[in-house]
């Protein structure tokens, strides 16, 4: 495996500045020679949760090194947080991406099999770049070429989406403020956003989630759908939020429950959805 952190605003001199530089932490799978030295990799660009206030350990590194044991490269956003608002999430996401698909030929990254990967408030930061990456915006702020910052696919984990009835109050309130401009509220609502320019999605979430409702992952899923794009949802009966992985990898023993270890299931269902689908 080989390692490599970057620093965003290096690489894209008109990002706008946050409180701390941007890291990202690409981890890549050797190359051998007994297979074939021009292999190359899906890529997950993993965004953690943590409501918008801090990024979560548990669904950051861990994730990332299911995915390259697996043959998957990963690249772990350590985007803005802490009241830094929309859009700045958004296109540190979007830079990332685009500095994956400048350089994949060095990375043996495939350009056409870069997905977003989002927990939680990480899901709604990784949806925004997946039903947004086309605006104007990215392009004058990354100064990138049209498509350049096109995920190819989103992953979406308990994700908050909606700014509706069923949203997570305190990731809209740490990503847009404590009184934010109606028509900003109502386009942070990404279900009412979705075209047909949207990546196709793989989905999960549990249907006792206490603290980001089901709804939010319904709606996504319909939205989708009726655009015509396609959706594999996964929908676990039991299970609390942030459960990142569902073992002890990232859990307390006693938190791992016969319940949790149930929705562990997702991790083969999505990496099998990202090697045939993506």
């Amino acid at each position: 495996m080989n390692c490599e952190k970057i620093y965003l605003e290096e690489h894209f001199p008109n990002l706008p500045r946050a409180k701390e530089k941007t890291q990202v932490t690409l981890y890549i799978p050797d190359v051998w020679k007994e297979i074939d030295t021009e292999q190359t990799f899906p890529c997950t660009v993993i965004c953690p949760g943590g409501s918008y206030w801090w990024c979560s350990e548990r669904e950051a590194e861990p994730v990332a090194l299911r995915m390259i044991g697996n043959g998957i490269a990963a690249a772990v956003v350590n985007y803005a947080c802490e009241y830094q608002h929309y859009p700045l999430q958004m296109l540190e996401i979007l830079a990332a991406i685009t500095y994956i698909r400048r350089n994949s030929e060095r990375l043996h990254i495939d350009p056409e099999k870069i997905a977003v990967m989002g927990f939680s408030a990480g899901g709604h930061a990784a949806c925004t770049a997946g039903l947004f990456w086309q605006e104007k915006i990215a392009e004058e702020a990354l100064g990138i070429e049209h498509g350049e910052d096109k995920p190819n696919g989103m992953i979406l984990c308990y994700p908050v989406i909606t700014s509706g009835k069923y949203t997570h109050s305190g990731s809209m309130k740490c990503l847009l403020g404590d009184d934010p401009d109606p028509e900003l509220l109502e386009k942070m609502s990404l279900e009412k956003q979705v075209t047909e320019n949207a990546p196709h999605a793989f989905i999960w979430h549990t249907s006792e989630d206490g603290l980001v409702p089901l709804e939010n992952s319904l709606y996504i899923a319909e939205a989708l759908h009726e655009k015509g794009i396609d959706v594999e949802m996964h929908i676990y009966p039991k299970g609390h939020h942030g459960l990142s992985l569902c073992d002890e990898t990232v859990s307390k023993k006693e938190d791992v429950s016969d319940a949790v270890k149930y929705c562990s299931d997702w991790v083969p269902h999505c990496i099998k959805w990202i090697k045939e689908i993506l």
